[in-house]
């Protein structure tokens, strides 16, 4: 029986014909049931082969669409753009945000703004009373805001009268880079509403060497 012949029998067809070959097997017999038997055996591997392949397919399709869900409903990623929270992020940086209605002084927040989304940190909630002095410390309610995370301190662009009052619904935001910043400090992007904030940064997963949560 030829190579070719014994390619296109099915797994069952193999059995069969092997049971027949044992059942009254001669010499000249041999050398084909070992073929036969080899051929049951590939397809047999092949099988399980794509049993196996496509078990782990679907494995991964489920947890990608996972991983989509959770990055859409809870979990949005964010590359970071440009400079204006150094030293905290830097340009490129991945980030996760999770979404939470529950917004504190110091978070870090990523709002839309003209269908953009943008990165900086909570310095003001609603009805508190922002003042910032020619040399950029900030004052909330009346408390010098201890900033360690900014490097400089600065006035920046600024185009607001202060004191200011955060109205109803809305965060004073400021970048950490003050110098070249642009945030609440300026009409231009003026307090964010609530409705804009998409979530609060808690995960840094790139570049791996700066893998840290974020507080």
């Amino acid at each position: 029986m030829s190579e070719r012949k014994l390619r296109r029998m099915s797994r069952t067809e193999l059995i069969d014909v092997i049971d027949t070959l044992r059942q009254d097997e001669t010499p000249q017999d041999t050398e084909a049931l070992r073929r036969v038997d080899a051929e049951r055996k590939r397809l047999t591997e092949r099988r399980r082969f794509w049993r196996v392949l496509r078990g782990t397919v679907s494995t991964l399709i489920v947890v990608a669409a996972i991983a989509v869900l959770l990055a859409t409903l809870l979990l949005p990623v964010l590359q970071v753009s440009g400079d204006s929270m150094n030293p905290t992020l830097q340009d490129k940086d991945i980030i996760l945000l999770v979404k939470t209605g529950d917004m504190k002084t110091g978070d870090l927040c990523g709002f839309y703004w003209q269908n953009k989304l943008l990165l900086k940190r909570v310095i003001g909630l609603p009805g508190d009373v922002i003042t910032l002095d020619e040399d950029g410390v900030v004052t909330v309610n009346g408390q010098t805001l201890d900033e360690p995370y900014v490097d400089e301190l600065a006035l920046g662009e600024c185009d607001i009268e202060f004191p200011y009052q955060v109205p109803e619904n809305r965060y004073f935001v400021l970048g950490d880079h003050r110098a070249t910043s642009i945030d609440s400090r300026s009409s231009v992007i003026g307090s964010v509403e609530k409705s804009q904030i998409v979530g609060k940064v808690f995960l840094r997963v790139w570049p791996l060497s700066g893998f840290s949560l974020m507080s």
